[in-house]
């Protein structure tokens, strides 16, 4: 699942989304259960900003601390918006332990306003749209896929995400590439193909003989600056799709119509 942004997007009528961070899955289905409301978040937002504007990042820690307690869904929103480069990291005792971003007016009357606007139309597609959330693994996902369905697969790229919520590595990416080898479902996977230093190697070892799409993207997610680099990205699938160009909003959202090209009508 992820951060759900293309199942949010292309907003199809029926939707199982897994993922096997607990606190993502926790968020979402707090929004479908109408345990979290645009209100409710713009309330919580407006309250935390006010107490980080006035203690610092010492009030960031604190509910980092009172988040891996208590794991309440918007603790986790405020540690996504409030850590360094909104980056989701977790240590070996499933710990969140992203450090603070220091940027000033983190939480200004614009910048909620947006997270509470994304939040309200999270609220509305998941009451027109039959959506479960489920914490389960990549694995048992898959395997219930079914001919009429289409499975959409964006885990860490291997060799970059090596500390998500669990590690990445090479025993993942072959399971992975078992399970979908063997689906009955049309699958699209989502993964980095090379940059200007080297090509990810598993295009050919193990992805070779799909289809197999390119374009190029900007990576955000780095400790660093000079870990943020232009990539070329790979949508991998095990159909033909017709010749299509992805572009990106300036919100960072695929184009919902673009997409759809590669998926077809849902």
């Amino acid at each position: 699942m992820g951060t759900g942004v293309v199942a949010f997007n292309i907003a199809p009528k029926h939707a199982l989304l897994c993922d096997t961070n607990p606190h993502l899955i926790n968020f979402y289905s707090a929004i479908a259960s109408g345990e979290i409301t645009a209100d409710s978040a713009r309330s919580y937002l407006a309250s935390e900003g006010k107490e980080l504007l006035k203690k610092g990042e010492d009030h960031y820690y604190d509910v980092r601390i009172r988040f891996n307690q208590y794991h309440a869904p918007l603790d986790f929103l405020f540690l996504n918006r409030a850590g360094f480069n909104g980056m989701i990291r977790f240590n070996r005792k499933g710990e969140f332990n992203i450090p603070f971003c220091r940027k000033p007016k983190r939480f200004a009357q614009a910048y909620v306003t947006k997270i509470v606007n994304q939040i309200d139309y999270a609220s509305k597609l998941f009451k027109f749209r039959d959506f479960i959330f489920k914490c389960q693994s990549f694995e048992e996902t898959i395997k219930i896929g079914t001919g009429t369905d289409i499975i959409y697969c964006d885990p860490p790229y291997i060799d970059r995400h090596v500390d998500y919520y669990n590690g990445w590595d090479h025993g993942c990416e072959q399971t992975l590439y078992d399970v979908l080898s063997s689906t009955r479902s049309k699958f699209i996977l989502s993964t980095w193909h090379h940059n200007d230093f080297r090509e990810n190697e598993y295009i050919k070892t193990l992805w070779g003989k799909y289809h197999i799409r390119t374009r190029d993207h900007f990576y955000h997610v780095g400790g660093s600056e000079d870990n943020r680099n232009p990539m070329v990205e790979a949508l991998i699938t095990n159909y033909e799709t017709p010749a299509y160009v992805i572009e990106e909003k300036k919100n960072n959202q695929l184009s919902i119509f673009d997409f759809q090209e590669v998926v077809g009508t849902l």
